[in-house]
């Protein structure tokens, strides 16, 4: 089992075994791997993901509970939920803001679950209104940096539905310029322009949801 958190666009995977992805991944010369937690080895692999040599990082620990904790405690965790939504025609949602190509969400309020936010981004951004939640989706992680804090946002991610003639309002205080229905034989010159954390989600939910949403 593994996560995989993204850092300068870069996916460092943590994980407690090896599978045959990660065994591969394991064996590129532009791979980090580690296999020994501390506070040392933590600061190494944030260190080498930053090279531009390097494609992606492998930590593994057979307890990746304490793996996990001890590498968000060097971050700034902020908690985020949106959603993939769809239409009648399943179509996806994308907005494109900041030169890339996206999916509504943004930061949860004090005392609001990750449903009720989720609900909320997807409204303000895009100006939908008509909004139900099918089912929870996936949970993607990168960082950035925020001044001289080191910020990691978790990200909750929901299957969502709304009619095709919903109205579409970019939230431009947002900088979000344009909103899209995309096709699925549209989907790829799209998550091309997408960050890598975005297209996790579309493909897992294409990998997922073959015949049904």
């Amino acid at each position: 089992m593994y996560i995989i958190i993204y850092i300068h666009n870069k996916p460092v995977y943590l994980c407690d075994r090896l599978d045959s992805k990660l065994e591969q991944l394991h064996h590129r010369p532009d791979t980090i791997f580690i296999d020994e937690l501390g506070t040392h080895s933590i600061k190494a692999m944030l260190r080498e993901i930053a090279l531009p040599e390097i494609h992606c990082g492998i930590f593994l620990h057979p307890d990746l509970e304490a793996l996990k904790k001890a590498f968000f405690k060097k971050f700034e965790k902020h908690v985020a939920a949106g959603g993939l939504v769809l239409n009648d025609r399943k179509e996806i949602l994308m907005i494109f803001r900041r030169g890339f190509w996206d999916l509504p969400k943004g930061h949860i309020d004090e005392g609001e679950t990750l449903e009720a936010c989720a609900i909320r981004e997807v409204q303000e951004e895009t100006g939908i209104q008509a909004l139900e939640i099918i089912k929870p989706l996936t949970i993607t992680y990168h960082t950035y940096e925020q001044g001289t804090h080191h910020i990691l946002k978790e990200s909750h991610w929901y299957l969502m539905s709304t009619p095709a003639d919903s109205q579409l309002i970019p939230q431009t205080e947002e900088d979000i310029e344009q909103i899209e229905w995309v096709a699925s034989e549209k989907l790829e010159a799209y998550i091309a322009k997408a960050y890598p954390s975005i297209r996790n989600v579309i493909q897992g939910y294409i990998e997922n949801h073959t015949s049904q949403p």
